[in-house]
């Protein structure tokens, strides 16, 4: 005969047991729908890839014409691609922004990871004359913030991207990015900002003004073609009341076959119209448009809609039309009140181990070069190089 103890407690006993089995049954449930949901995003992660902010450490610069830079570290373990870039800038704020790779930054701090610099071409002493002799600004100078000073990069650099003008966000095409990190020749990336005009920053603004990096792992199989930039610029002069062509050209000596994608055109305010021609050396030398663009539009990378492909012997070469409408000569130089004249063409190739080692074509521009000083210029190309869009 059982006691009705011993039945209460094995009936206790019984309970008790399906309880703790509800409980274990539940905590797997969670543990596998848990699973589940940190694997789904994993996947999600790694097929959208990640978001790198490269933005200004709420920086509050006080001179006109300032460049300030910052660098960001990239893994020493693994690589990344690079397939968007997404602006957080108003060309209010900013005149232009750079982001150039570089083995080792022009400036660091150990102990400051988000160190600025002042990367400018400009001395200090000059930009104080200047701004002491006009008086645009009404700056005394100790009221003048003072930035380290180095380059940009200390050795080798390249440019990876470059915004102005209110671009929008530029994506690359389905396969390219850059590579960026281990086992490439960027180890930091720099992010380079040109204030032209400061007013804001005399009322205690300050800015974080940059780009956002969207990224894809190293063991992604989205990516088979690496993505690169070449600039072709100049130095120069253009004489008072005057219409004059800022000329550079290149031969592709490197053993290694491109395909621009897009281009984008860049100077200040004289700039009517940049053009960019690849020159076939088999074709009986023809020349083929790679793009055109009115430089005073939003200065954003446009696409090349046309197959080009860009191969050793073949001539690069762009002409920046410009009007000086001022009562004096303009040059070329880092301010507002200099110009530029460069032609960016963003490319990829079909391999995964490296693309061009010359990343900037240079020539010195007006009055010392122009194209017709090592070129015959089809009279149609001239022509097209006038025509303002």
């Amino acid at each position: 005969m059982i006691s009705n103890s011993s039945t209460t407690m094995n009936f206790n006993s019984i309970i008790i047991n399906i309880v703790l089995l509800s409980i274990i049954s539940c905590n797997l449930i969670q543990q596998s729908l848990s699973l589940q949901y940190s694997n789904t995003n994993n996947e999600e992660q790694k097929s959208n890839g990640k978001y790198f902010p490269m933005l200004m450490p709420d920086v509050r610069p006080m001179q006109p014409e300032t460049y300030l830079c910052t660098a960001f570290k990239m893994s020493r373990y693994e690589h990344e691609f690079i397939v968007e870039y997404l602006p957080n800038a108003t060309k209010q704020t900013a005149h232009h922004i750079l982001i150039y790779g570089c083995q080792i930054p022009g400036y660091y701090e150990r102990d400051t990871p988000r160190a600025v610099w002042d990367c400018g071409e400009m001395t200090f002493a000059n930009n104080h004359n200047h701004n002491h002799n006009n008086n645009q600004d009404g700056y005394d100078s100790d009221e003048l913030d003072f930035f380290p000073r180095g380059p940009v990069c200390k050795g080798e650099s390249q440019i990876v991207y470059s915004w102005a003008m209110d671009a929008p966000a530029l994506k690359l095409p389905k396969g390219v990015g850059f590579k960026v990190g281990h086992g490439s020749d960027i180890n930091y990336l720099v992010l380079q900002v040109h204030y032209a005009h400061v007013h804001r920053f005399r009322n205690g603004d300050t800015d974080h003004s940059g780009i956002t990096l969207r990224m894809l792992p190293q063991d992604t199989q989205e990516i088979d073609r690496l993505a690169g930039v070449l600039l072709l610029a100049t130095g120069g002069m253009i004489q008072s009341h005057s219409l004059d062509y800022f000329d550079s050209a290149c031969r592709m000596n490197e053993n290694i076959i491109i395909h621009p994608f897009a281009f984008r055109t860049h100077t200040h305010k004289l700039g009517k119209v940049v053009t960019g021609y690849r020159i076939d050396r088999n074709n009986n030398h023809q020349w083929q448009l790679i793009g055109k663009g009115n430089p005073q539009l939003p200065q954003m990378f446009y696409p090349i809609h046309e197959k080009i492909s860009i191969r050793p012997g073949d001539m690069v070469v762009a002409r920046c039309t410009m009007y000086n409408n001022q009562s004096h000569p303009v040059q070329i130089g880092s301010t507002g009140d200099d110009e530029m004249c460069n032609f960016y063409i963003m490319y990829y190739v079909e391999r995964m181990d490296h693309n061009l080692k010359k990343k900037i074509c240079f020539t010195v521009g007006p009055p010392n070069f122009y194209w017709e000083t090592i070129l015959q210029v089809p009279r149609q190309v001239t022509e097209e190089t006038e025509k303002f869009p």
